[in-house]
């Protein structure tokens, strides 16, 4: 198979779809494959380290998409890549499609088959192509809140440890998946409360098993949620339902209930975000203030530390891009059910119904 790692082009993501191990992985087993001048430039990968394991560089994005069958990238396709996409391709990548109309019918337009990382499940319901961004995800949102508490950034002015003789900072995680276990650990670390909240008891069972004492667990509901954000400093939103849009867990008329300077991170954002007011920034201008409230809603927070979150995509992306190019997409799927549920647009057809439930369309019916 011929398979293509274009440079990404979304405002300041420096991830690559394939590392230069990866690419060897593939031109072992007589794959082609090329890649994007300066495609890993940003992650730490060089030119001539995907030539030197038998890849071709191209100097451009147009050629990439020209040759190649299969896409391996980081990001959705942004609307200069839409015309790139066509029949022959098969796309292996972060779709969010329930969040983005426009990308969900540029996609079936294209009769490309669209394969999503975020909804490849495994049996237990895990999503073993989302957890490694996920991992990255949480931990940053509490380092980027932490740094966007700062007065001079219009925070609340709070040190999330405290000092001795002053409390530490409170923090509010909304979901106890993976996104709000590993922001509820790097707060905890950090010495802040925490609260974290879920209506999954079987979570909550859990993270009260493997949290310190200064991480308390709640059920989420509207009431607890109004009385924890009157008096916490950062919450976070971790909120994921599998291939659909995010629950708006906080609301606008919410906003006035919280402290001048509190800070809210929408880890949710690639999925329309869990609270009202958010809308997707960047890293270049990450940050809004509604009613005084600090808003980071940045939609592709790994893409800050590119180099970790290279290699943890691709430790767990490798050896499916390693079947679907061996056996081809429809082989791969019907031979794997995890692949199979990655499936969202197939030729021209919504294939998974969460993104057809999200635009009020059959599943099959576009």
């Amino acid at each position: 198979m011929v398979i293509g790692v274009p440079k990404e082009i979304k405002n300041n993501e420096n991830r690559v779809g394939m590392t230069p191990a990866g690419v060897f992985e593939l031109t072992k087993r007589n794959h082609t494959v090329y890649v994007q001048k300066d495609a890993g430039f940003g992650s730490g990968f060089f030119d001539q380290d995907y030539k030197d394991v038998g890849a071709t560089v191209l100097d451009t994005i147009e050629d990439v998409y020209a040759l190649a069958e299969m896409i391996v990238k980081v990001k959705e396709p942004i609307a200069e890549e839409y015309p790139l996409i066509n029949e022959k391709h098969v796309v292996f990548t972060y779709f969010h499609f329930a969040s983005s109309e426009a990308l969900t019918k540029a996609m079936l337009k294209s009769k490309a088959v669209c394969i999503a990382y975020e909804t490849v499940e495994d049996k237990d319901g895990s999503l073993p192509l989302l957890t490694p961004m996920s991992e990255v995800a949480g931990r940053m949102a509490i380092q980027q809140g932490a740094k966007y508490l700062e007065k001079p950034i219009k925070g609340r002015g709070v040190l999330l440890g405290g000092v001795p003789g002053v409390p530490p900072g409170k923090v509010l995680v909304l979901g106890a998946g993976v996104v709000g276990i590993q922001a509820a650990k790097m707060a905890a670390g950090l010495g802040a409360h925490v609260t974290i909240m879920d209506i999954n008891m079987k979570q909550l069972r859990y993270v009260n098993d493997v949290m310190p004492s200064h991480v308390v667990t709640e059920f989420s509901s509207e009431y607890n949620i109004r009385k924890r954000i009157q008096d916490h400093d950062l919450i976070i939103g971790g909120v994921l339902v599998k291939g659909a849009k995010a629950p708006k867990l906080i609301t606008r008329d919410m906003l006035k209930d919280m402290r001048p300077g509190t800070v809210l991170v929408d880890v949710a954002v690639d999925q329309g975000g869990c609270m009202e007011t958010t809308k997707a920034s960047t890293h270049e201008d990450p940050t809004f203030i509604i009613d005084d409230v600090v808003h980071y809603c940045v939609a592709n927070m790994p893409g800050a530390v590119p180099y970790t979150s290279t290699l943890a995509l691709t430790n767990v992306t490798l050896p499916y891009v390693l079947r679907l190019a061996d056996e081809g997409w429809e082989k791969a799927c019907i031979e794997n059910d995890l692949l199979a549920k990655g499936l969202n647009i197939v030729k021209g057809k919504v294939v998974y119904e969460e993104i057809a439930e999200a635009f009020n369309w059959s599943v099959d019916a576009m």
